[in-house]
């Protein structure tokens, strides 16, 4: 669906006065920024627009808006105005699938004094934070190095969330030719405020590669409910991530546990569940290796989780530098997922390599090797360098065959891609290469030393060579 507006930005007034002449105000600044940003990932300019309390709008003209940033502050949540956008834009699109309203906390704000609407979704807070003190003030320098570490990490994953929002709206995602495995859901759990920024760029990090990240939205703060949503939750996953730091987190009403304290509770006693029912399920628990201002009520909820038994279920415990775990949860997935591409595909896949511009020159060559009972993964076309690359290499881990076909690529190309297969075991690599061939109709005489089958020949000629080819090791 084509939309007139891409992102609409609703505001109060006196959000965006400075009370200096010729300088520029909050939300200005916010908008030139989201407008740079988005223009970098989505590829194209998006059309912004801001409205005011002030400002007369129409409800078609909400309908026509793909997603509505709220910059929420004290002002906001006393405008009435600003409220009835709010709500006039949940009724334009009430039928809709995703969540298109996206909260931007300008100030800080407690549940309590946001509005009914907004205080279930996710919060992109844009105001500095003393972790020291807790004393919290708006930015008004956005280049210096607090900023750099929580205004623009905040807008970084305020634009990928709505980057993919946009896409799911304007019918643009991405399909891969044939996908058979489900996207990885992880449970990464609520932190205390010290840790807010590392769980985001864990969070934006598993995004990036693909898996579902759940709490989706903010947990509830009574404590019956929260349960009840981490419960449905952690059902969905297949592995829950917990940051432990100095602050001991949130305690919801109804409750003498704080909220990082029952997120672990509920997911060891549902690691016991899954494997009564002999489904995955693994937990990653990270302690962070400074600890000085630590509560005696957090110091004791750390000491429990090394001494508890209970409270270790189905967990790894480190204490090591945040990049050290992010490593080792790298690793926790690789091999989860290398476990997954060999239950489905182990002896049966076929790696047609290829460069984008012969995709419809090898679309024949599909037929054949599907109809000989096997399936195809193709590399990557779409993305960056790095993410093309990391695609061929999470190929070459997993196949049981390869082809190359040589269309209007050169010499040069095929040899660096047969190069690829011999180096594939450093690679991580830990079966046996069942076969290798390169297809083309032009003469490949000058692959004869590649220890490879040759494919040439016309259309016909190279189908009934690689269905011989394929019979060789037919599952």
């Amino acid at each position: 669906m084509a939309y007139d507006i891409d992102v609409l930005i609703t505001f109060a007034e006196k959000d965006n006065e400075t009370g200096k002449k010729n300088e520029i105000g909050w939300i200005s600044q916010f908008k030139k920024f989201l407008d740079l940003m988005l223009f970098q990932v989505l590829g194209e300019k998006t059309n912004i627009v801001v409205k005011s309390e002030y400002d007369d709008f129409t409800a078609s003209s909400l309908d026509n808006a793909a997603v509505l940033v709220t910059i929420l502050s004290k002002e906001f949540a006393q405008s009435g105005r600003c409220l009835d956008t709010v709500e006039s834009y949940y009724k334009a699109t009430g039928g809709s699938k995703i969540g298109r309203v996206f909260k931007v906390l300008k100030s800080p704000l407690t549940l309590q004094e946001q509005p009914p609407r907004l205080r279930d979704l996710l919060t992109y807070d844009m105001f500095q934070l003393d972790n020291e003190t807790g004393q919290m003030r708006e930015y008004t320098d956005f280049f210096s190095q607090e900023a750099e570490k929580q205004y623009w990490m905040k807008m970084v994953d305020l634009v990928y969330d709505i980057h993919e929002t946009l896409i799911i709206l304007k019918g643009q995602a991405k399909t891969e030719v044939k996908n058979i495995f489900k996207r990885r859901t992880i449970f990464l759990a609520e932190t205390g405020h010290d840790l807010s920024i590392q769980r985001n760029i864990i969070r934006r990090e598993l995004q990036r590669h693909g898996y579902v990240i759940l709490p989706s939205q903010l947990l509830p703060n009574r404590a019956e409910e929260m349960e009840r949503i981490v419960r449905k939750d952690l059902e969905e996953a297949s592995l829950s991530i917990h940051l432990i730091g100095s602050a001991y987190g949130e305690i919801p009403e109804g409750s003498d546990r704080s909220s990082v304290d029952i997120q672990n509770k509920l997911a060891a006693e549902h690691t016991v569940i899954k494997r009564s029912r002999k489904e995955e399920f693994s937990r990653l628990i990270w302690i962070a290796p400074n600890l000085r201002n630590a509560s005696d009520k957090q110091k004791t909820f750390i000491d429990s989780l090394r001494r508890d038994i209970e409270a270790q279920e189905g967990a790894e415990i480190l204490q090591n530098p945040l990049e050290d775990f992010k490593n080792i949860m790298r690793e926790e997935l690789l091999s989860a997922q290398n476990k997954t591409v060999e239950q489905f595909t182990s002896g049966k896949t076929i790696y047609l390599v290829h460069d984008k511009v012969d995709h419809q020159q090898v679309l024949p060559l599909v037929d054949v090797i599907q109809k000989s009972g096997f399936s195809v993964v193709f590399p990557a076309f779409e993305g960056d360098l790095m993410e093309v690359r990391k695609k061929h290499i999470e190929n070459l881990r997993n196949f049981d065959a390869a082809i190359i076909y040589k269309g209007k690529v050169n010499d040069q190309w095929v040899r660096m891609k047969v190069l690829d297969l011999l180096k594939a075991p450093g690679f991580g690599r830990n079966k046996p290469i069942r076969g290798k061939a390169i297809v083309s109709e032009a003469s490949l005489d000058n692959y004869k030393n590649q220890n490879v089958t040759l494919i040439s020949g016309d259309s016909n000629k190279s189908a009934e060579s690689l269905k011989m080819f394929l019979q060789e090791f037919k599952p």
